[in-house]
């Protein structure tokens, strides 16, 4: 432990040469005033013994306790061993908080959204864009561990106590603020505080011009590690000047909030203000990449926009890369075109391209984990899932899917908490996971209208009222088997140009998983994910076996995958060179 450090941090020397100058006060008072009042001899040398006694007390009480802003508390323990005597003595008060703590780094912090003080209170995108920046400067320190984004503004207008907070999200502390927008003038006000007992460790105020948006928040993000005692490299600067236009950076975090809602139906908006920001600055990199991960996902939510996407995502991806080398957005967005369109030797590459620039960035370490479960490699992908929820323990979907691993595996009770999470957070398909953990339950009605609301999501294109019916197949009696086989014999039928996921998922829940595997092969779809991750459930083991999937493996693109890669979990090579499922 850095001992000066943690006598600075405790205020010792402060407390200790203020106690010098108020005794020296007394001392030469009760020596100027005593003759005077004729006190007797012994009363200054009373309070000069007096001072000197109470001064080593003063730096004790210092130690142990500061008084602040959130008046008098008591100072976390000292970081070095203490004596078995008084641990054994305090064990039983405090082993909960003592296991609590210890899974809290010091060095840690999140970043809640910012709140929006502008007169016309219509900056929210802007307040959250700036909070985002700092969030963002602040990951790229090592020894500091910082809560994802989606797990931090998950708390707006919550009022949620800050204990809660740091216990959710495992840090110890929080950086709230404000920003107030004035046509080109803005504030940002920002204060550091401490989750376990909400002492305020500074704060202060920023004014400048929109063109100087960058240079403020690179201070604050300065601030935050002197106060946390963060090692920053001399000339490592923590917030890059993304453009020199105020109207192309307020263009992008317009779009950008809109895209980290997955306002699907509003992505032509999006796609439009990046645009605007491309016109007013051309070699803005980040708008470019922006661009080439709304276009790869702008066909889920509006299917017939698949044609183009390719050219549109390779062409931003490398106009993005050329400008900033080190985005891993541009290689992400690669990598889910490329699974959509099975390439998938393609997709792996470009993942992990993404994943060596941008480690720690939750969206690309979730789709990494998204691709590898997709394509048979379930412990790599949940490994990935696993480390988005360490930074981001309340990213929706990564708890949705793996959630849904775990129900595959058949552990319903972790399936359960982990879709709760999903649920609560408001993701709109996490039904998807939660209808088989509600049907083992036992609580089938409740199951249809779980999978009922996720096929409405997730089923795009398909006829009205169909992901009633399908639900009621899955769940039903013979007779409702009957009549969702019948619609979807119909959706075929009318030979749709593109397959919705949604009915040969449908089909997997149903035990027809020949007929899913010809559907899939056969037509071109703008959601294959759900479907790929159930094809590696347990239970699926002899369809895997069957001559249909061998077909299917090779035709896809699965086999040539996993002959560069290794066997999918679970398999092995024989003689003749086929995969098999023992």
């Amino acid at each position: 432990m850095n001992l000066i450090a943690d006598l600075k941090r405790r205020k010792v020397f402060k407390v200790g040469v203020a106690y010098l100058v108020v005794g020296w006060v007394l001392i030469q008072v009760a020596a100027t005033v005593g003759p005077q009042l004729e006190l007797p001899d012994w009363a200054p040398r009373l309070i000069t013994v007096t001072v000197a006694l109470g001064f080593p007390i003063a730096l004790v009480l210092s130690w142990i306790f500061d008084i602040g802003p959130g008046g008098l508390r008591r100072e976390a323990a000292f970081d070095g061993p203490a004596s078995s005597a008084t641990a054994g003595a305090m064990a039983p008060q405090i082993a909960s908080a003592a296991e609590t703590a210890s899974a809290i780094p010091r060095k840690s912090i999140a970043v809640l959204p910012f709140a929006d003080l502008s007169p016309t209170h219509d900056q929210e995108y802007f307040s959250d864009g700036i909070a985002e920046e700092i969030l963002n400067a602040l990951m790229k320190l090592k020894d500091l561990k910082v809560a994802g984004r989606t797990s931090s503004f998950s708390f707006r207008g919550r009022n949620e106590d800050l204990r809660g907070i740091g216990k959710t999200l495992s840090v110890a502390h929080v950086l709230e603020g404000s920003v107030r927008k004035h046509g080109d003038k803005v504030r940002i006000t920002a204060q550091l505080i401490q989750t376990g007992d909400g002492y305020h460790l500074w704060s202060e105020s920023y004014d400048g011009e929109l063109s100087d948006v960058f240079e403020l928040q690179e201070r604050i993000a300065r601030a935050i590690t002197r106060e946390l005692d963060v090692i920053l490299h001399d000339g490592c600067r923590l917030v890059p000047v993304a453009t020199s236009s105020p109207e192309a950076y307020a263009l992008y975090l317009q779009a950008t909030d809109i895209f980290n809602r997955r306002d699907g139906n509003r992505f032509f908006e999006a796609i439009d203000m990046l645009h605007q920001a491309i016109a007013l600055d051309p070699r803005f990199a980040r708008a470019h990449a922006r661009l080439t991960v709304i276009h790869a996902l702008e066909p889920i939510y509006t299917p017939n926009l698949v044609d183009g996407v390719a050219e549109k995502v390779r062409s931003h991806a490398a106009l993005a890369s050329g400008l900033d080398a080190s985005l891993g957005e541009p290689y992400a967005a690669i990598a889910m075109m490329c699974l959509q369109q099975r390439r998938l030797i393609e997709s792996r590459e470009a993942i992990e391209h993404a994943l060596a620039l941008q480690p720690d960035d939750s969206p690309t370490r979730y789709w990494a984990g998204a691709i590898t479960i997709a394509t048979g490699y379930t412990k790599l992908g949940c490994a990935h899932l696993d480390h988005v929820l360490a930074i981001d323990p309340l990213y929706p979907i990564a708890l949705l899917w793996r959630g849904q691993q775990y129900a595959n595996m058949g552990d319903m009770d972790r399936a359960e908490v982990m879709l709760q999470h999903s649920v609560d957070t408001g993701l709109m398909h996490a039904w998807l996971g939660m209808h088989e953990v509600t049907a083992a339950r036992g609580r089938i009605p409740e199951a249809v209208a779980q999978l009922t609301r996720a096929l409405i999501v997730l089923g795009a294109s398909l006829p009205d009222g169909a992901p009633a019916v399908l639900a009621q197949g899955v769940y039903g009696d013979a007779e409702a088997r009957n009549r969702a086989f019948a619609l979807m014999d119909r959706f075929v039928a009318s030979q749709p140009r593109l397959m919705p996921g949604a009915i040969p998922y449908v089909l997997l829940l149903l035990g027809d998983g020949p007929r899913a595997l010809d559907l899939r092969l056969h037509y071109r779809s703008t959601n294959d994910v759900m479907f790929f991750h159930r094809l590696w459930i347990p239970a699926l083991k002899p369809l895997r076996q069957s001559p249909e999937f061998r077909a299917f493996a090779r035709e896809i693109g699965l086999t040539a995958l996993w002959d560069r890669y290794g066997p999918p979990d679970g398999a092995r090579r024989d003689a003749s060179g086929e995969y098999v499922w023992d």
